[in-house]
């Protein structure tokens, strides 16, 4: 038995049916947690329990999209009737519509908001519900991305929905530290579907896939590697051992984890009786604005040829 033992522990995970909400999934299985795997397609949520079951852990399929007070219920219903009870959640869930602001429809932003941020909110809420009813703690590990502590071109939707959820894991810690139930935010990176699109990373994605290991300037320069290299977080999260973490924004990639900072002032400069438009246009380049920060999460480097 690993060290970290979930023996008895309940988790949900959202969009686990492949990439990295499956390797979660598998990762909490392998810890001894049973483990209800949720997906939109039930062939892809049936095939993930299956596997899990084949690698000798225990899990069932609830299959609904994320999003809804309704949905969330049943998730966490799933959890209570065919287990007991539910200790973890992690709410991996998500969509992309990527588009510039000025070609982006009402429909782009509201799919991803409503499956990123309103699916993390109504998720963690039913569960933070039952967990207070239960008295005995729990965790909720909500998935960010570097793309909302960064920004990033053409997703304004996922950028925002990311964003407020490592908000979220600063509000929820407080909210929930009474109760014993620890909140984090993981930033993973790591190769998906999603980054095979990427032109520069395509080749060592399409190698890794014939067996061929990424290299190290991936794998600890950038952060980057397999979901499964991303998984180790959760299981952690969920474990005695980080009882005493919570409200943190966490990120793991490759070789690489690393704790974010939270927004705060780095800078200030003051007037006496207050600012003035005037003021401010000849004091800010000298002082609070010497030093601007960059934005966008940033370009990959690569060894020259």
């Amino acid at each position: 038995m690993p060290s970290i033992d979930l023996t008895g522990k309940v988790a949900v995970v959202t969009g686990s049916g492949r990439g990295l909400g499956l390797a979660y999934a598998h990762a909490l299985a392998a810890h001894g947690a049973s483990v209800v795997v949720n997906d939109v397609d039930e062939a892809v949520a049936e095939a993930a329990v299956k596997s899990i079951a084949e690698a000798g852990g225990t899990a069932v399929a609830e299959v609904v999209p994320v999003g809804t007070s309704e949905a969330a219920d049943r998730l966490v219903n799933r959890a209570v009737e065919e287990f007991g009870r539910l200790d973890i959640l992690v709410t991996n869930a998500g969509i992309l519509r990527d588009k510039v602001l000025w070609k982006m429809s009402d429909d782009d932003f509201d799919a991803v908001i409503t499956t990123h941020l309103k699916g993390t909110f109504t998720c963690a809420r039913a569960a933070a519900i039952r967990m207070r009813e239960q008295g005995e703690g729990g965790t909720l590990i909500l998935v960010g991305s570097p793309a909302g502590q960064r920004g990033n071109f053409g997703q304004t939707n996922y950028s925002a929905a990311k964003a407020g959820i490592a908000a979220f894991a600063r509000t929820w810690s407080m909210e929930l530290g009474r109760a014993n139930i620890t909140v984090n935010a993981i930033v993973p990176v790591a190769a998906t579907a999603m980054t095979e699109t990427i032109p520069a990373f395509a080749p060592y994605i399409e190698a890794m896939k014939n067996g061929e290991p990424l290299p190290d300037f991936l794998r600890k320069g950038e952060g980057f590697g397999t979901p499964e290299d991303c998984a180790a977080l959760v299981p952690f999260l969920a474990s005695e051992a980080a009882r005493g973490i919570t409200g943190q924004a966490i990120g793991i990639g490759g070789d690489k984890v690393a704790l974010w900072s939270h927004p705060q002032e780095i800078k200030a400069a003051y007037a006496d009786g207050g600012w003035t438009p005037d003021s401010l246009a000849d004091a800010f380049p000298t002082s609070v604005g010497a030093e601007l920060q960059s934005v966008g999460v940033p370009a990959p480097k690569f060894p020259e040829a």
